[in-house]
């Protein structure tokens, strides 16, 4: 079942009740809410498969802080980090090796949300993997490394919850708090697209099949066109 809903204080209750909805974040913003719930299990494997060949790592800001929030990659191109900045690269620096292929449940179901949020032509070449434990947080920033900023941002919830932070085009905007659960979609482009984002330091809470972990999995479209070089 589908339908639309506001925002609700009383989400972390409702989690895995066999409902879907969707709520509203802003303008070209909104969430869908427990879309992911049936196909978590296999996505977990499938990002058990990613990460045997490129491990969770935590990689340092270009200002050398370590960031609290594990991650990996999978798909064309992969989030770098270096002196230089942010950037990204073909190859995981950690193995020396392409990064893994995307595997198709991810694939499929970044493209079912984006499709269910009114982007038919989503076709994502980038696939980041983010493991937050306990105390683990992502600071207010915007994802504008894209040459494709028509595309939007997807991102998907497993494991313990989460709140995300959603706000303007700047740093200082006033943002908005979103309780994110288990299986919830974040979809976000148009005239939010370059809006800042970020995560709260995840509370200790327990998940079932990922213990006391939240994953994040987020689909960009980094390249205007599939033959661009990067």
């Amino acid at each position: 079942m589908r339908y639309n809903r506001t925002m609700n204080g009383d989400l972390f209750d409702l989690s895995h009740n066999g409902e879907t909805w969707t709520e509203t974040i802003a303008e070209d913003a909104l969430i869908l809410r427990q879309y992911a719930v049936a196909q978590a299990p296999e996505i977990i494997a499938a990002i058990e498969t990613v990460t045997e060949q490129s491990p969770f790592r935590h990689i340092q800001t270009p200002g050398g802080y370590t960031m609290s929030a594990a991650i990996t990659c999978c798909g064309d191109l992969g989030w770098v980090s270096g002196p230089q900045g942010y950037r990204y690269a073909r190859q995981d620096p950690q193995t020396g090796r392409d990064w893994p292929e995307m595997p198709a449940v991810l694939r499929e179901i970044g493209q079912q949300a984006a499709r269910e949020a009114g982007y038919s032509e989503f076709h994502p070449d980038s696939c980041m993997i983010n493991r937050y434990a306990p105390g683990s947080k992502m600071s207010l920033h915007q994802d504008r490394h894209e040459q494709d900023l028509s595309a939007p941002i997807v991102s998907v919830s497993l494991g313990v919850p989460a709140m995300f932070l959603f706000g303007g085009m700047q740093r200082s905007d006033k943002t908005v708090k979103v309780p994110l659960a288990h299986g919830d979609v974040v979809v976000w482009g148009g005239v939010s697209r370059l809006c800042f984002h970020g995560v709260l330091p995840i509370k200790a809470d327990y998940h079932p099949t990922l213990g006391q972990d939240r994953i994040n999995i987020t689909f960009r479209v980094v390249r205007k066109h599939r033959t661009q070089s990067i």
